[in-house]
């Protein structure tokens, strides 16, 4: 049984072998999650929609610098975790340090592996590990002007 929504993979990965003992279908979606806006909402929604549980792989501050630049994260990912698990459709929160969540998504095994539209599918991590283990691989689509790094071009902060 799991105690909050944010976990450690330690406690994700038990949890996630709880819910396949009980049959429910486990989605996993990745990102940095900088600044929440509509977009993002949105995605999550739609992505929960598609099994009985929505696990998000939340990179670290760490490496969210690695992939967007010194001036990234704008906030904390303690911060960004708890936004996240405020919402309703969001059942678990990982955050992972390295730059992708190859190794999240290989210790959890999700039945759906979900992207955004801004990716293809052959680009997504962990594509091979899911669709082997008999998982399928979902991109939403994206919404146009929705992304952070358009809303901080914006504002003048990028």
């Amino acid at each position: 049984m799991k105690k909050g929504k944010i976990l450690s993979l330690e406690e994700a990965v038990k949890y996630r072998r709880e819910l396949k003992r009980k049959n429910k279908k486990v989605v996993f979606t990745n990102g940095c999650f900088d600044i929440i806006h509509y977009g993002h909402i949105q995605y999550l929604c739609t992505a929960a929609k598609l099994g009985d549980e929505l696990f998000i792989g939340l990179n670290s501050d760490s490496s969210v610098k690695k992939l967007k630049g010194e001036k990234r994260p704008i906030f904390p990912a303690s911060e960004r975790a708890e936004i996240l698990s405020s919402f309703e459709c969001v059942d678990v929160v990982v955050v992972f340090e390295e730059e992708t969540p190859f190794n999240l998504i290989s210790a959890l095994l999700p039945d759906f592996l979900v992207k955004g539209g801004d990716y293809e599918v052959s680009e997504i991590v962990g594509r091979d590990v899911v669709e082997q283990n008999g998982g399928r691989v979902v991109v939403v689509p994206y919404l146009d002007g929705h992304s952070t790094t358009e809303i901080l071009k914006r504002t003048g902060n990028l």
